[in-house]
């Protein structure tokens, strides 16, 4: 076969959300696919996988290696290979951005930030997992609290004349202060932006951003205007990276078409079932 006809993907079995990317030799996205991850993981896995694939046109026997990542990367027995959330999304935020950055991936359940040299290698990482306050999961809970769909949230904190600053730390109380503070009469676009400035202020309060800051994970794809307030309180350019949902998808993409080069360890290595 000829090398360059070779295709690989990634799958990210994440808390909120399943993603799929498929890839060929030249480290370009082919097809992608985006799914609720739901309680069946691995099912999951299969229908994002497929979707990918039929958007890119192949079939899975034309798929050399994959990599899953993730909350569930253990339940996607037909991966060839299971790799950290912070691997896949450092790899693929390094491919468009080859230089020294911090890495800021929001998740479902967790936030993570990445410092990277310039040649990729990780210099360090936070991430926390002791509280799902702002976290994907955070936003969809407040959403459903205010009785708004979770895609008008960019549009309402955009309205927002000043904001508002939201005090509590956790979930549960930071809905009770969201719930006190509509009694007061604060308006609904403020209350977003507060919301959407809690998001950020967590993410500040875990490290330093130094060097280019890029983001990656679903909240910041469907709303930008966090990647703005970050900067606005860093002081600090924010960008975000391309299609920053399969970010991890992508990354794992890439780490299966580089795998083909070393073996993988037994560690790592995951029952093949695809073929």
């Amino acid at each position: 076969m000829n090398l360059d006809d070779r295709y690989f993907a990634g799958l990210d079995s994440g808390t909120s959300t399943t993603k799929a990317v498929v890839i060929d030799a030249g480290k370009g996205i082919l097809g992608s696919f985006v799914r609720r991850s739901g309680a069946k993981l691995l099912e999951s896995a299969e229908i994002a996988f497929d979707e990918a694939l039929e958007r890119a046109t192949l079939s899975r026997n034309d798929i050399d290696y994959v990599v899953a990542t993730g909350f569930g990367r253990r339940s996607i027995s037909f991966a060839d290979l299971s790799k950290t959330e912070i691997s896949c999304h450092s790899k693929g935020c390094h491919h468009y951005f080859p230089e020294e950055i911090t890495v800021i991936d929001i998740g479902g359940q967790d936030n993570k930030v990445v410092k990277l040299d310039a040649g990729g290698r990780k210099t360090s990482f936070k991430m926390n997992r002791k509280c799902a306050a702002g976290t994907g999961a955070f936003l969809e809970e407040m959403a459903y609290k205010l009785d708004i769909p979770l895609d008008d949230l960019e549009d309402l904190a955009r309205k927002s004349s000043k904001g508002t600053e939201l005090g509590s730390f956790c979930t549960v109380f930071t809905a009770t202060e969201v719930l006190d503070r509509i009694r007061g009469g604060e308006r609904l676009e403020d209350i977003v932006r507060g919301l959407l400035n809690s998001v950020a202020k967590r993410i500040l309060e875990m490290d330093t951003l130094t060097g280019r800051v890029i983001m990656s994970g679903g909240v910041v794809a469907h709303n930008p205007i966090v990647a703005e307030i970050i900067g606005e309180r860093a002081k600090k350019r924010v960008e975000i990276a391309p299609h920053p949902q399969e970010m991890g998808a992508f990354g794992a993409a890439l780490i299966a078409a580089e795998s083909q080069a070393a073996e993988p360890t037994q560690e790592n290595l995951l029952p093949v079932a695809r073929r």
